[in-house]
């Protein structure tokens, strides 16, 4: 199964990205409840956009924060230095053996039992 990262969902609502929306449609694809706030949470944020968000995270399997999944973001934070939404959907992603897929690679590849994936193609 694939946990979409924040930035993922965010570029998937411009056209430009499109390509993600079929990716992230599919059957497997869940996000954590964190990417619902940094994506709906944004207070500039356009209507169409919101719409579209509001549309995707009722079809999509969103995974909420549990206290094994904080206190693995816990860990995750002591090891190295990470925002607090990329320690908590890098713990719900280990924690629920999915893949992480993120164009911000690098902010993941530090962790030990994590597949990370970027689904860009090389430019």
């Amino acid at each position: 199964m694939k946990l979409f990262d924040s930035n993922l969902i965010i570029y998937s609502a411009s056209d430009q990205y499109e390509f993600l929306r079929g990716i992230i449609s599919e059957a497997d694809s869940c996000v954590s409840s964190i990417t619902k706030v940094e994506a709906l949470g944004y207070h500039k944020l356009p209507a169409l956009d919101k719409d579209y968000f509001e549309t995707l995270f009722a079809t999509i399997n969103v995974i909420p924060l549990t206290e094994t999944v904080i206190d693995k973001a816990v860990e995750l934070r002591q090891q190295k230095r990470m925002s607090l939404g990329d320690c908590l959907i890098a713990a719900t992603a280990l924690l629920n053996g999915l893949e992480l897929y993120t164009r911000n690679t690098d902010d993941f590849t530090h962790i030990d039992g994590l597949t990370v994936i970027n689904p860009f193609p090389e430019s």
